[in-house]
């Protein structure tokens, strides 16, 4: 005969286990996120760390990790007197000025003309396109032929037009770094008005169409409502190409190697030339802090303006 069990009484509860479905698939989360974290900490966490360490040291590269010295802020003081970081610096910023307002400037007139007066839209994006995909080597290679100063094509047509000294464009430490800026344009221009095309399709074309009722021009729209509402795709264009301008290394190594006489020779082929040329690390490693200080400053500085500008 079973006894009943006393009123009240409730049936124990069951133990909960500790693997529990939740715990599995955030392990099972962990599991896929692990190889990406480890290699965010090596590649990415850990370089940042020892170049900073490496900034205040002296290293060797050729001598290994036995050799590296703490020597303070002896790095800094030297970029302080160094002529070719001064140089280096300079031609930074005249490349800046070359290639980031022109492009720019150049690249939103041809969008404009693209996106409301052109036939074949999708063929111009596409020729336009090309440079800024094509291999940076390759690109080089082609306009150091163009730049060939008898042979080039540029010069031999500036011969046809009664010129007799044309310039020498790579080998004169006066057009070097322009001959250079003219390529940079010349690449990034397409990526520049594809990324302008994609924000103009974004703009309303009610608004243009309440502007020709109420009698404004083509550049009174252009004025008062493609630029205004392109603000935040030219501040990120801006930016972008602030920051690569002041990384552009690879035409310049493989164009002109920093001269002639040092006249082509900008912050990021300094670090190459004193890391893997001169081994020596730490001084290489401040140069690329000096180089993120820059860049952080003046991205920082934009966003200020910009932000000021759109509340105004």
């Amino acid at each position: 005969m079973e006894l009943s069990k006393p009123a009240g009484a409730e049936a124990p509860a069951p133990k909960r286990r500790y693997w529990n479905n939740s715990r599995k698939e955030a392990l099972f989360g962990w599991l896929f996120l692990g190889p990406e974290a480890i290699g965010i900490v090596l590649l990415y966490v850990f370089p940042v760390f020892f170049s900073l360490y490496l900034s205040f040291s002296e290293w060797n590269l050729m001598g290994g990790l036995s050799s590296v010295k703490l020597i303070g802020f002896d790095n800094f003081k030297e970029i302080l007197s160094d002529q070719k970081v001064h140089m280096a610096l300079r031609n930074n910023l005249i490349y800046t000025v070359m290639t980031v307002p022109i492009s720019m400037i150049l690249s939103l007139i041809l969008a404009v003309i693209i996106h409301n007066r052109v036939y074949f839209q999708s063929y111009f994006k596409v020729a336009f396109f090309i440079p800024y995909i094509s291999s940076i080597i390759a690109i080089g290679a082609v306009w150091s032929a163009l730049y060939h100063p008898s042979e080039g094509p540029i010069n031999r047509m500036l011969f046809s037009f009664g010129i007799d000294n044309p310039p020498k464009w790579l080998a004169d430490p006066h057009f070097a770094l322009i001959s250079i800026a003219i390529i940079a344009v010349w690449a990034i221009v397409g990526y520049i008005i594809i990324i302008y095309l994609a924000g103009m399709t974004n703009i309303p074309e009610e608004m243009y169409e309440a502007a020709s009722i109420d009698g404004a021009t083509s550049f009174q729209k252009f004025y008062k409502i493609t630029l205004p509402l392109l603000a935040p795709t030219t501040t990120f264009l801006f930016i972008t190409l602030l920051i690569g301008s002041f990384k552009v290394f690879d035409i310049v190594a493989f164009l002109t190697s920093g001269g002639p006489f040092n006249s082509s020779t900008v912050l990021v082929y300094r670090i190459y030339e004193e890391g893997f040329q001169n081994f020596r690390m730490g001084y290489a490693s401040a140069l690329s802090w000096l180089l993120f200080m820059i860049v952080g400053l003046l991205t920082m500085l934009t966003w200020v303006l910009q932000k000021r500008f759109a509340q105004d």
